[in-house]
């Protein structure tokens, strides 16, 4: 499958493959949302799949973290959602996926890039607020505006750049 970019309600979006319904599997660029925080990993599948750009709607949205790791399934003898055993460590392991634009090697890459935005993006939240923000009362203060800065603005836009440079066509 060959690799494409469309837009989509003004943001940039990027082909990921098809998945087992035929529907065209789309990355959603990232944004600063807030003024403080980066939105990234949303999956999407638009209302015209083909042509994103022509869409009125967004039939499906998730995020990464639904395409890889351990997946919830719902018990439906306990009438709840579950993890199950199994660990999909890339998009081309997901089963959901019949077909992607990726390259094993680009899968593992994207896979690791994207583990690494979660865990900067985490990081310069708690460097924000202080906190993981569990309890609404904390004796000890992280914040550290340098450090969030520095993630926000040097890191992360690194990652993104890289994401881009293996989800766009040559």
């Amino acid at each position: 499958m060959e690799k494409q970019t469309s837009k989509a309600f003004g943001k940039k979006v990027y082909l990921l493959g098809k998945n087992e319904q035929g529907k065209l599997v789309w990355l959603e660029e990232a944004s600063w949302d807030c003024g403080w925080y980066w939105g990234f990993g949303y999956i999407e599948i638009y209302t015209n799949n083909k042509r994103p750009d022509l869409a009125r709607d967004i039939n499906s949205h998730s995020h990464w973290s639904g395409l890889i790791g351990k997946q919830e399934y719902y018990d439906h003898a306990k009438q709840c959602f579950r993890m199950g055993s199994d660990y999909i460590h890339h998009l081309n392991d997901n089963p959901d996926m019949v077909e992607t634009t990726l390259t094993d090697k680009e899968s593992w890459e994207l896979a690791d890039l994207m583990n690494t935005f979660y865990t900067l993006r985490d990081t310069a939240g708690l460097f924000h607020s202080g906190n993981s923000h569990l309890t609404s009362v904390s004796g000890l203060d992280l914040k550290n505006e340098q450090q969030e800065e520095y993630i926000n603005k040097e890191l992360l836009p690194k990652v993104f750049n890289r994401v881009y440079e293996i989800l766009s066509p040559s």
